[in-house]
Formats: C-alpha cells, structure tokens, sequence
C-alpha cells in the first residue's frame, strides 16, 4: 500500500516573516516572532483548503492569487478576536450619555446645526454601534435630529452577523431586563435588535489602513475606537490615528479602550479628564491641521 505525502504544515522562519509582512502591509495588524505558533496552527487548515503543500506555496497565493482579497479577508476572521457584547465599559458610556453628548448638542443648536455623526471603528458584531443608537434614543434629546451611526470592520464574517442584528445570551451579559425587553424582541431562541434602533446604525466593510475609503466616510462628532489599534504596530497606528484625526470635526472626540493610550503616537489631540473617564478631543482651533 502507497501512502500519499502528508501535507507540509510547519512555518518555517522565512515563511512566517513573508505571511506575517504581508498581513501587516494589508491591515496594519502585527505578529511578533511569539505569534509563529499561533499563525502556524491557525492558518494550516488554509492550506488544506487551497491544496497547497506547504506555507511558501500559500504565501504566493496570498500575493498573487486572484482570489487574495477574498482569502485576505477569510483569515482575517481566523487571526482576530471578535469578542464583545452589549453597554460594554461602562464608566465610558457614562461619560458619552451624560457629558458628551449635551455639550455637543449644545455646540450643534448655537450652530442650528441638528445633525448627530459618531463612527464605530472596528465595530466587530455589531453590539458598540446598536448600544450607541440606544444610549441616544434613552436621552430624548435628539428627537427629530438626524442621527447617523456608522459601523466598520475589516471582517465580512462579522459584519453579515452586524447585519441580521441577531444575538444570543452573551451578548447580554450587562443588558437590564428593561432595555432588552424595550429594544430587542424574542426570535428562535435568540434576541433581535429592533427596526428602530437598526435605523440609527448603517454598517459598512472598512480597512482602516485605506485613508480613501475612510475619508469618503465625511466628518465625524465622535468615533469609537476600543480594543482595536492594539494590535497594531507604531507605524500602523500612527497612520489610523491620523485618519481619525481628519475624519472628527473641530472639537470632535476619539474614545478608545480602557488599556489604550496615544502616548508615543501623537501629540495633536488634547486629553480632556470627564467626570466618568479620559477622552481625546479635537483642539478646536487647529493650525497646519497635522499630527505632532
């Protein structure tokens, strides 16, 4: 009896380098030699997949392959972690529901402007941009504005998931009965947003790597971006915080996670100390309009 070759499945030096080089270079996400391992198992059953014999082979296809932008964003799935659920960070929420958004109504009627943009980067399945639309339907102060929220992710997995607007226990786990029983209604054993919060929320696929694309989102009021730009390398996140930078208004404000910081990155924004949190604020009078 003749047994086939198994299928080569270890990473070699060179070809960990040449994978993890070429996703950096595509979202800006960066595995450090300690990631050899969990690239090697994560990816082998890519290779299985393709019926590719080994790394260098699945290398080449990633760069020169018809379908690598598909495939790009298959793994994308596969290397990051989408774990998240509803009014998480609370401390931070307060802060948005209780100070940010009156003085930015405040600003918006001296200007007779009612128009609310907040931008959910890297909004994973969904939960961040729905608790944002809900947050602002419990103040009602913003009836008959026009209200755009806006999710991204470098996930189509995900983003499907944002999309059908359904979720399971877990997604819960800091939800009170009252707002489950008033935003969501029961289906199939699972919990489904309603049209009228899914009204206030659009989501979209977005490489935050892609100053186009980002730019054609227009100005923003607030972008959240938590538990995201830690998996970039200095470089990478220095370009993401510039983007954001253009993208927010004067006087617009970045909210990242609890464990991020801009410390060695940038200068330009002005940290503000809230009652409830720290957050990164546009300066309102900004001159070149560039980072430092």
């Amino acid at each position: 009896m003749i047994f086939g070759k198994e299928p080569e499945t270890s990473m070699s030096e060179e070809e960990f380098r040449l994978v993890r080089d070429l996703i950096h270079s595509h979202c800006g996400i960066y595995f450090d030699t300690d990631a050899k391992f969990l690239l090697e198992k994560r990816l082998a059953r890519r290779l299985e997949q393709h019926q590719l014999p080994g790394f260098r082979e699945y290398y080449h296809f990633l760069k020169y392959s018809r379908g690598r932008e598909q495939e790009l964003s298959d793994i994308m799935d596969i290397l990051t972690t989408n774990e998240t659920y509803f009014f998480r960070e609370e401390f931070q929420l307060n802060a948005f529901v209780g100070e940010l958004l009156p003085e930015l109504k405040a600003v918006k009627e001296k200007r007779g402007d009612r128009t609310v943009r907040i931008w959910s980067a890297g909004c994973s399945t969904g939960e961040e941009p729905y608790t944002i639309a809900m947050l602002i339907m419990e103040t009602g102060a913003f009836k008959d504005w026009k209200i755009e929220i806006i999710g991204t992710d470098i996930s189509h997995r995900v983003l499907q998931h944002a999309r059908k607007g359904l979720y399971g226990k877990s997604s819960f786990r800091t939800t009170s009965p009252e707002r489950l029983r008033r935003f969501f209604h029961q289906q199939d054993g699972l919990y489904r947003i309603s049209d009228e919060v899914r009204g206030l929320v659009t989501i979209s696929h977005l490489n935050l790597l892609d100053e186009n694309r980002m730019i054609l989102l227009g100005k923003m009021d607030i972008i959240f971006c938590r538990n995201v730009i830690i998996y970039f390398d200095q470089v990478a996140k220095r370009s993401v915080i510039e983007s954001f930078y253009r993208s927010l208004r004067e006087g617009g404000y970045l909210l990242l996670g609890h464990s991020e910081s801009l410390l060695n990155t940038t200068t330009a924004f002005a940290l503000k100390h809230l009652k409830n949190d720290m957050v990164y604020q546009k300066p309102l009078s900004t001159l070149g309009g560039g980072l430092t």
